[in-house]
């Protein structure tokens, strides 16, 4: 479906939230070195000039961005703390040059640090905006099909730092044969790229990773910040960086062509076995059996990348690790089951294509359901309600690798535990939903999660969905030393490294429409922890954000008192959180430390760009040397508790004044507006210390090239 343009009179809100943590260096600096000075240079507060518009033009999301930081620079300069801005700024610089290193004596260092985050963190003001860019136009590659698709992995490759490609080019399928052909060229090109891909390490490197990914990455784990056994996870980093993860990527460009509804039509084509034309019969056994397939087959072709079988339209059973030598299987039609269907060492690369049927996906094992371990996989489901259920690393997930899941049509069940729903360590997670009203359940690490060199995207393009991440694992994060209750998350559109091992990646959520409900505890929905990048955006529907899950993972009541800390909009020790919502009336709730939050040396942002919204939780607050900032465009908006736009001028973890300062923003353009602080439409108030600001303006009844001065009669407040 197409993104719908917006259209409303006034900039839509967005809350960036900024946090700071110190590793306990020993040495801040009294003075900025000079490359962190240089990049402070570039004067990143003095916004781009806004183009005079026709009052009844429509306002983009993009243009309501810009005006966002218009508001900010201006704010800083008037207040006369641009300076204070330029530390924070420079301070953050010196963060990322001082642990670039591998060992840098501190739990932060260097070790698969992005680019990317590294340019988004030096630049906070900026990052809004090439957000704002990167959502949209991922979302809008995930529309079109292959074409599309082929676009997201060359996103993909770019902020992963990968090898940048040649635009592909498809060939039109108009045959069954053609078909069967670009399914065979696929296997050769995705086996031969995975070969190259493994070549830079040795034999015991290479089985190194693939007997410890799972255990050290996922089972052995019950909290999501780090890990058990953080000297082997760190070793495992290192062997990811050293394998050749271009080559890795082109092995799942190479199956893009699969993705084509066209051939997947004229996969649905294809005749029985008796009627199968000269050119496929020639290469299919005429007696096709196969241990592990409780159904009927229609034929058998063996090349020299693997096998491929057909399975026919009544309902089929296959136990798929238990078909040795097979490694594309597509199915014609019927209420199929699934069971299994590994992609690892021992297969790394696994297509499954299902063409028709309300299917039954049932595994155990991890690297299931278009995910992989080490390895390569896809899972396409051309029509139909299904019901996906599984453990670990499943539904469009990977570690060092990728896994790509589409389904084109129904309403569907994604159900599993970790690392599940376009999650990814080492590689590409990518889980594209294309239409009806579907449920996704996890426990930890989900739903557009991106780890270490990972990029993961869970992208619903239509319907009525429900998100939840949560309810299992009790939640590691101590406050002086005491538990605050309430259960992990992890998950929908989180960027997270492990502490003490690695930088994290980029983990998306994105969602084009429909009346969404979303569930999720500790860490969740639009953020960035530990050197990584979260990404929510919401495009059309009246959506609720409930925020702590309802009930437990497995539905029963909850142990632990519904709470939640850092969600909505948040980013947690040097990272940034973007959360953005097109339109529609919606909910956001958190308990603390969310809603356009940051916390240690961070950035997050929360931007709505239409509707009447609710708002619960420290609305735009920066904290620990953070900036953070919730901007609303347009509607009748509720502010509930009392700390909008607060700034402490108090910070423990980092060295005033060289950290600058924390920086609080709520900026509401347009309606009746209702605060919990009590502030009053049409104000500009300080909000603690001069860091904090909450900026309310009236609808305008003219455009304006910039935001404008604030109105002559402010108010002080506290």
């Amino acid at each position: 479906m197409p993104i719908p343009k917006i259209s409303v009179p006034f900039v839509s809100a967005l809350v960036l939230v900024a946090c700071v943590w110190t590793g306990g260096f020993a040495d801040e600096p009294t003075d900025v070195p000079d490359e962190a000075a240089r990049a402070a240079a570039d004067d990143e507060t003095t916004p781009p000039e806004a183009e005079k518009t026709d009052p009844a033009d429509e306002i983009t999301a993009a243009d309501m961005i810009t005006l966002l930081r218009q508001e900010i620079s201006n704010g800083l300069r008037r207040r006369g703390i641009y300076e204070k801005f330029v530390k924070f700024r420079r301070y953050a610089g010196w963060q990322l040059n001082s642990t670039a290193g591998r060992h840098s004596g501190s739990e932060l260092t260097g070790n698969c640090r992005l680019k990317w985050y590294d340019h988004m963190f030096r630049n906070p003001l900026k990052a809004p905006a090439e957000a704002e860019q990167f959502t949209r136009e991922l979302h809008q590659a995930a529309i079109e099909n292959h074409n599309g698709l082929a676009r997201v992995l060359a996103i993909a490759a770019e902020k992963l730092d990968l090898k940048q490609h040649e635009p592909r080019t498809f060939k039109e399928i108009d045959s069954p044969e053609q078909a069967i052909e670009a399914v065979k060229q696929s296997l050769t090109e995705a086996q031969l790229a995975y070969c190259e891909a493994l070549a830079p390490l040795s034999k015991s490197e290479i089985k190194q990773l693939a007997g410890s990914l799972y255990p050290i990455m996922t089972s052995q784990n019950r909290v999501g910040h780090t890990l058990q056994s953080r000297g082997t996870g760190r070793r495992l980093c290192d062997l990811m960086e050293k394998l050749d993860r271009s080559a890795m990527h082109a092995a799942a460009e190479a199956l893009i062509p699969l993705a084509d509804p066209r051939l997947l039509e004229q996969l649905a084509a294809l005749p029985d076995n008796d009627e199968i034309s000269n050119e496929i019969n020639n290469e299919i056994n005429e007696t096709v059996t196969m241990a592990g397939v409780d159904g009927t087959l229609l034929g058998r072709i063996d090349t020299p990348s693997g096998t491929i079988i057909i399975g026919g339209r009544d309902k089929n059973t296959y136990q798929l690790d238990k078909m040795p030598g097979v490694n594309v299987v597509i199915d014609l039609g019927g209420d199929d089951t699934y069971l299994e269907g590994t992609a690892s060492l021992r297969r790394p690369v696994f297509v499954l294509i299902d063409l028709a049927g309300n299917d039954a996906y049932t595994a155990t094992k991890p690297g299931v359901q278009g995910s992989a371990v080490l390895g390569v996989s896809m899972l396409l489901d051309f029509d139909g309600n299904d019901v996906y259920r599984a453990r670990d690393v499943a539904q469009g997930s990977c570690l060092a690798g990728a896994g790509i899941l589409i389904d084109y049509d129904g309403d569907d069940i994604y159900v599993g535990m970790r690392r599940i729903q376009g999650q990814a360590i080492g590689g590409l997670g990518i889980l594209i939903d294309r239409d009806g009203n579907d449920r996704y359940h996890g426990a930890m690490w989900t739903q557009g999660m991106g780890g270490p060199l990972g990029f993961g995207l869970l992208d619903d393009l239509d319907g009525k969905d429900h998100y939840y991440t949560g309810g299992l694992y009790l939640n590691s994060y101590l406050n002086d030393d005491n538990p605050t209750p309430g259960y992990e998350g992890w998950g929908q559109g989180m960027g997270a490294g492990l502490r003490a091992v690695s930088n994290g990646g980029i983990g998306v959520i994105l969602d084009g429409g429909g009346d969404d409900v979303y569930e999720y505890d500790y860490l969740s929905h639009g953020g960035g922890y530990w050197c990584g990048m979260g990404f929510a955006r919401d495009f059309g529907g009246n959506d609720q954000r409930l925020g702590p899950t309802r009930k437990a993972y497995d539905g029963s009541k909850r142990t632990q008192r519904r709470f939640t800390r850092f969600s909505s909009g948040f980013g947690c020790h040097y990272a940034l959180g973007f959360l953005f919502d097109d339109k529609g009336n919606d909910t956001y709730n958190t308990t603390i430390m969310g809603v356009g939050y940051s916390w240690d040396c961070s950035v997050g942002y929360l931007c709505d760009f239409g509707g009447n919204d609710r708002y619960s939780g420290n609305e735009g607050m920066g904290a620990q040397a953070g900036l953070g900032a919730l901007f609303d465009f347009d509607g009748e908006d509720v502010y509930l508790g009392y700390k909008q736009g607060r700034a402490s001028s108090g910070i423990s973890y980092h060295k005033m004044p060289n950290c600058g300062g924390n920086f609080s923003f709520v900026i509401d353009h347009g309606g009746a507006d209702k605060y919990g602080c009590r502030a009053k439409n049409n104000c500009y108030i300080r909000r603690g210390s001069s860091g904090g600001f909450l900026i309310d303006r009236p609808k305008r009844k003219e455009p304006t090239k910039t935001a404008g001065k604030p109105s002559s009669n402010t108010t002080a407040g506290s």
